[in-house]
């Protein structure tokens, strides 16, 4: 069976809009389900597809946000508000396997759309739902507003930006993560059981669960991070930016004692590593500013090529910061370029799966 048609058989109703709920949705219709998104047709559909770039065709019915999660899919334009239309979902997901949604639980209410009602029209659904705090809380959810109170703002940036957030909605693509995840798990289940299941995901839930090791560094040692830029606070010289003769910005990753001795001969500072100030990691972490600047100045005398090259060579891991057009140069990335013509439109974005062939199964359709 070839991976992008294991769920051939798969029906999944979207009713869910922005980016969370969509990306699960776009992750299954890459797998060979068959996705049917359903959006308001009294607000236009999806809020993204007026989120335009100030270049995009602004007559346009979609937009590049669009593309990013809603590829692959069927759409149709329903009034949910509109008992006949209503019931024209009703019927759907009767037949329906999954279904995705991500209502404020007050709308749920008003519309009948509550995981409840779901389960009650078809007790072998089962029902995907994203939430900002949780199933019984009524604030909307903004991903931005997640990043500051899950601690995420606190740690990005310097003392001259201030606190920042992350160039992509970070928190809503991790809790997209988690729930396929937990949608996943419950199919097994109900190959098992022949009984569906609601999961559910917070936004805030999915937030702090990936707080990982500053999560562990603060409940263990009591240690609150500051923001730091991309300075790691357990590793140095780990999130040093260097800049090259040619004018290049290369990214230190240096996790062990070996690898900054072969960082110091690539540079050609071996006094360096045999400094007792900077003789174990502990010490580096300490003496991380001194260290940067006698890093900046040998790295500053070498173009990025050579510099890069050499450090690959020596086991020490690194890498040139790109911008996303460099990004796309790339052959490999263009791999997971996907492409679409929607309402007259030709849509790109990137693949949902990060992964290509698994044991036994292909890409290719090999029946």
């Amino acid at each position: 069976m070839a991976l992008k048609t294991i769920f051939k058989d798969l029906r999944v109703i979207e009713l869910a809009n922005i980016l969370a709920g969509p990306a699960v949705g776009m992750f299954f219709a890459e797998l060979g389900a068959q996705v049917l998104k359903i959006e308001n047709k009294t607000t236009e559909g999806d809020l993204t597809r007026q989120w335009k770039l100030a270049s995009e065709d602004p007559t346009s019915s979609v937009s590049a946000y669009y593309a990013s999660v809603n590829l692959r899919k069927e759409i149709r334009m329903i009034d949910l508000g509109d008992p006949a239309e209503r019931e024209e979902v009703y019927n759907l997901i009767r037949d329906a396997d999954v279904v995705i949604s991500n209502f404020l639980p007050q709308v749920a209410e008003r519309l009948g759309m509550t995981h409840q009602k779901f389960r009650q029209l078809n007790p072998r659904i089962i029902v995907g739902s994203v939430t900002a705090y949780g199933e019984d809380d009524p604030r909307p959810g903004f991903d931005l507003v997640l990043q500051a109170e899950s601690g995420f703002m606190s740690m990005n940036g310097t003392t001259l930006s201030g606190p920042l957030k992350m160039p992509v909605a970070l928190i809503d693509l991790l809790a997209a993560h988690q729930l396929k995840e937990g949608l996943l798990l419950a199919l097994i289940q109900r190959q098992q059981s022949g009984v569906g299941c609601t999961v559910s995901v917070s936004l805030l839930d999915a937030a702090i669960t990936s707080l990982a090791n500053q999560a562990s560094n603060y409940l263990t040692a009591g240690f609150i991070p500051g923001l730091s830029g991309s300075l790691h606070p357990n590793i140095a010289p780990y999130g040093e930016i260097l800049r090259s003769r040619d004018g290049k910005d290369i990214v230190l990753a240096v996790g062990n004692d070996k690898q900054f001795e072969a960082l110091c001969k690539v540079l050609e500072i071996q006094v360096i590593a045999s400094d007792v100030r900077f003789s174990s990691n502990r010490l580096r972490i300490e003496n991380r500013s001194v260290l940067g600047e006698y890093l900046a100045t040998a790295a500053s005398a070498i173009d990025s090529g050579v510099l890069l090259d050499q450090l690959s060579r020596s086991g020490v891991p690194s890498g040139m910061i790109k911008t996303i057009d460099e990004v796309f140069k790339d052959p490999h990335s263009q791999q997971l370029i996907l492409e679409e013509k929607r309402e007259g439109v030709l849509l790109r974005g990137v693949s949902t799966l990060a992964f290509r062939e698994m044991a036994g199964l292909s890409t290719e359709n090999t029946d």
